[in-house]
């Protein structure tokens, strides 16, 4: 089911997500459907449990049209369920980055250029993977919302000031979004 995403300044979104009980079949698979159809709706490529109001330790990132830029990432879809990062690269990277808890925000960004994680797929089957380039990018930026952190925490102090008044009008709601939003 489509959720409304929460936006910057809602509370949800500075916690430490829990850990899935992996027990819980049956609402992990809602919790990943729901991921999935809010993600779809707003048409973006990458979506964390916390950005739909549930503390819990699940992303999914889904690169579905960006083959045309990085054809390296056909058919590149995750579902990320307790990921644990194993390692980092001392090699780093920039891109620009957005969200869609923060719309209409984007400013560079920079991160290790590749990492390991390990992680349960949406089947519970556990996994070890690396990931490099945008797809890392993508993982990376997602999974830092699990840590209750977000990408504007990382930007140059001058270019953090040029955006705070659009970060506060976001906090306040003052803001347009195509999907549906909340703020708590």
């Amino acid at each position: 089911m489509i959720q409304p995403i929460y936006l910057y300044g809602s509370e949800v979104l500075r916690k430490t997500a829990e850990p899935v009980d992996l027990s819980q079949k049956e609402e992990i698979a809602q919790l990943v459907q729901d991921l999935k159809d809010t993600l779809a709706h707003a048409e973006g490529c990458g979506l964390a449990a916390p950005q739909i109001g549930v503390s819990k330790r699940v992303v999914i990132v889904d690169a579905d049209g960006m083959e045309d830029m990085y054809d390296y990432l056909k058919d590149f879809r995750r579902v990320l369920i307790n990921p644990v990062i194993v390692s980092e690269s001392e090699q780093m990277c920039e891109y620009n980055e957005g969200c869609l808890s923060i719309p209409g925000v984007y400013a560079d960004v920079r991160r290790p250029a590749t990492m390991t994680v390990e992680y349960y797929d949406e089947n519970l089957q556990k996994v070890t993977e690396t990931f490099d380039r945008f797809g890392c990018r993508m993982v990376q930026h997602e999974l830092s919302h699990l840590e209750g952190d977000m990408f504007v925490d990382h930007v140059a102090p001058i270019r953090k000031k040029m955006i705070s008044k659009k970060l506060a009008n976001i906090a306040h709601g003052r803001v347009g979004a195509r999907y549906n939003t909340k703020i708590k």
